[in-house]
């Protein structure tokens, strides 16, 4: 191969001439991203399809085995530099030739702007296609916005962009998003034919602007209508769901030229959000948290038979979190009776998915033929990775772990799901603590993304890389965490929750504390979560540890006279709030207020009112410190596994970034100066971090820290 032909080959759009047409493959590893090389690559294809006589039609094709995924993620934060995907968007649309694109694999945010502009589209089996922007931040800013309401209509074009959801060939085929399915996997095949059937039938270019699926009447009203309340309900403090309802307005409203300078405007002020960084910071942890030093050194096992212990609410959504990612699943509990409740607990998470549409009975009968159970150890003999999900007690951690060293074969993962306790000692009880680990998971653990995996002394690295491979097949996201009493999150959360603990006795009421970090961007307040978790579980946590807790330390002890009561949160109807018939949002209880006014007066406390915005610096700059100390100690391994624990695990507004992230956002200066005002009133709670002191003192902030293993 020549040099000018080697450069051909891996120029990042290709052109060949296939007869009368302009094959143009965009080739640009790994997903086909708009990077500048594509965007010129592109330009030049349409140079030369209005400039060559010879050539009636372009077709765009992504090889391998991608359309186009989006933007290139490597020019985030940088300048960006012309020619924009929307000025090669509008030349293809405007070209006096015909343009089609065929779509394989993903063709997400600017992907699918690229193929909107297109005349004609054409999808392979496989293929997604998505506006995901929304995720980010953002907004489709090269047209979407503007094309893709006008081509299938405004109620779906909002379904799509607020929800970033991906579809199919056959559900863009029924919304009119693409023209034609092609069979088997060769876009460029499919395509060329259907090219040459639309020339040998002089097809006529057909702009995507001009499309008349916006008709600006009370259906299409009625739609931007339902989808500003629905987001005024379900994002209030989001700004790019809202622009984007804005934007599509527009297309009812405007000309489309007009639209478009608005669809850019919005779109500036989307950029220009803090609340992009956040998401994007988020975006990137996500994927950063999985470098973790075992990587490279380990190699992960193969797993395709898992064993639960334990049945109840953690053990059984452990054991459909694997069932759901298609592996077999064997559940063991101690006796018939438990067994046969844990097994019911299974079916009947895909019972309500049959009931709700979700799922065919063929599709859970299926699913449950994959699914064993016993009362005998023995039954994990042939298991690949066991969990151990039973009640958070050490003795009975131990007794189980011994029992699985004894049947379980040789290379086995051993696996516990303990919320706090030392792994390190439950490893020891094994012959084989280089096999034993950590798989926190949260609940509902077939729900929730996050897992925490928690590497004990002896692990060997591949039990880490194994674990870290079966967290990807179960479509969680995972954190490294070290051991410690509640590792990275829990850790966190028994300090922020002392802090909260302490401006309630102090004068703010529970429901002004919740109300606060609401206004913040969670969804639920920390003495909802505790109610819907139930009281008891923080409960038997703090008399674990009351044995050892330091007498100096400040104590406040509401929780334990409402958990006194049998007040568990919502599983009893009370908690911190009321729950009347079985309600599902709870109402301020006056009884919880007496029991708060009554622990007041037994501690001597004088109440004083509370505004929002200290309660919010008091309970983030609580948190902040503690995760300054869990890195620190190196429990996490960067700033940003604590912004994905948070974000993913404790409900905290993935907009912000995490909270690491936010106290950069917010200047380390002013986080450590307010723990120094509230060290004045109590020294042995509010001591600051040596992490933090230490960066502000260099002018450094978490980020800086976030590079150690990229």
């Amino acid at each position: 191969m020549t040099q000018a032909e080697s450069n051909r080959a891996y120029a990042p759009v290709q052109m060949e001439v296939h007869g009368p047409v302009l094959l143009v493959t965009i080739n640009h590893p790994p997903v086909n991203a708009l990077g500048l090389p594509v965007r010129q690559g592109l330009a030049a294809a349409a140079d030369r399809l209005e400039q060559d006589p010879s050539i009636a039609a372009m077709l765009i094709v992504g090889g391998g085995g991608n359309f186009v995924g989006g933007a290139d993620i490597r020019e985030f934060g940088k300048p960006r530099q012309p020619p924009f995907v929307r000025d090669i968007c509008a030349r293809l649309e405007g070209a006096s030739k015909l343009v089609v694109a065929a779509i394989q694999g993903a063709a997400l945010g600017g992907g699918l702007e690229l193929a909107l502009s297109a005349h004609y589209r054409l999808a392979v089996d496989g293929a997604r296609l998505g506006l995901p922007e929304v995720l980010l931040g953002l907004l489709p800013g090269s047209g979407g916005t503007q094309r893709l309401p006008r081509l299938i209509g405004v109620s779906a074009a909002l379904d799509l962009m607020l929800t970033g959801r991906h579809i199919g060939a056959e559900e863009a085929l029924a919304l009119g998003l693409v023209d034609r399915i092609g069979k088997g996997g060769d876009a460029a095949k499919a395509g060329l034919t259907y090219v040459e059937e639309l020339l040998r039938a002089k097809t006529a270019p057909r702009p995507t602007r001009s499309a008349g699926a916006v008709r600006g009447d009370e259906q299409d009203l009625n739609a931007l209508a339902v989808a500003r309340e629905t987001q005024r309900k379900r994002s209030p403090l989001l700004l790019s769901p809202h622009l984007i309802v804005d934007a599509v307005e527009a297309s009812v409203r405007d000309s489309f030229d007009d639209a478009m300078v608005f669809e850019q405007r919005v779109f500036q002020q989307c950029v220009d959000s803090p609340q992009r960084a956040g998401l994007i910071h988020a975006f990137f942890s996500e994927r950063q948290a999985t470098k973790v030093p075992e990587a490279d050194r380990g190699k992960a096992r193969p797993i395709e038979q898992v064993g639960v212990v334990g049945g109840g609410t953690m053990g059984a959504g452990i054991a459909v979190a694997a069932l759901n990612a298609d592996l077999r699943v064997t559940l063991l509990e101690r006796d018939a009776g438990s067994l046969a409740r844990g097994v019911e607990r299974i079916e009947n998470v895909y019972a309500d998915l049959v009931a709700k549409g979700r799922m065919t009975p063929e599709g859970r009968d299926a699913v449950l033929h994959r699914l064993t159970s016993s009362t005998e150890y023995a039954a994990l003999g042939d298991s690949d990775l066991v969990i151990e999900a039973v009640f958070e007690d050490m003795a009975i951690k131990h007794a189980v772990f011994m029992e699985l060293d004894r049947v379980c074969k040789p290379g086995a993962l051993l696996a516990t799901n303990t919320s706090y306790l030392d792994i390190d000692e439950i490893a020891a009880r094994t012959s084989r603590p280089q096999d034993v680990i950590g798989l926190h998971f949260f609940a509902p653990a077939h729900v929730m993304r996050l897992l925490e995996v928690v590497v004990p002394r002896l692990a060997s690295a591949d039990a880490v890389a194994t674990a870290f491979a079966f967290a990807r097949r179960l479509k969680k996201v995972a954190v490294r965490a070290g051991v410690c009493d509640g590792f990275i999150g829990n850790r966190i959360l028994s300090v922020y929750r002392r802090a909260a603990d302490y401006m309630i006795e102090d004068g703010a009421s529970p429901y002004e504390i919740d109300e606060a970090l609401r206004s913040f961007g969670y969804p639920m307040g920390p003495l909802q979560v505790s109610d819907l978790s139930g009281g008891d579980i923080g409960w038997a946590t703090r008399k674990r540890q009351a044995a050892t807790r330091d007498p100096k330390q400040r104590y406040v002890q509401i929780a334990d006279r409402i958990a006194e009561r049998g007040w568990f949160g919502q599983k009893t109807g009370r908690g911190w709030y009321l729950y009347r018939d079985g309600a599902r949002v709870g109402q301020p209880d006056p009884e919880v207020l007496a029991i708060v006014d009554e622990e007041r007066k037994r501690a001597g406390i004088t109440p004083r009112p509370f505004k929002p915005e200290e309660i919010l610096r008091r309970y983030l700059a609580a948190m902040i410190n503690e995760g300054a100390n869990v890195v620190h100690e190196g429990i996490a391994l960067r700033p940003l596994d604590v912004d994905v624990v948070f974000v993913h695990g404790f409900g905290f507004p993935r907009f912000r970034g995490g909270p690491m992230f936010y106290a950069d956002s917010q200047g380390l200066g002013s986080i450590l100066a307010d723990i120094e005002t509230f060290a004045k009133e109590d020294p042995a709670f509010w001591r600051p971090s040596p992490l933090l002191v230490e960066l502000v003192r260099e002018g450094r902030n978490f980020a800086s820290l976030n590079t150690a293993l990229a």
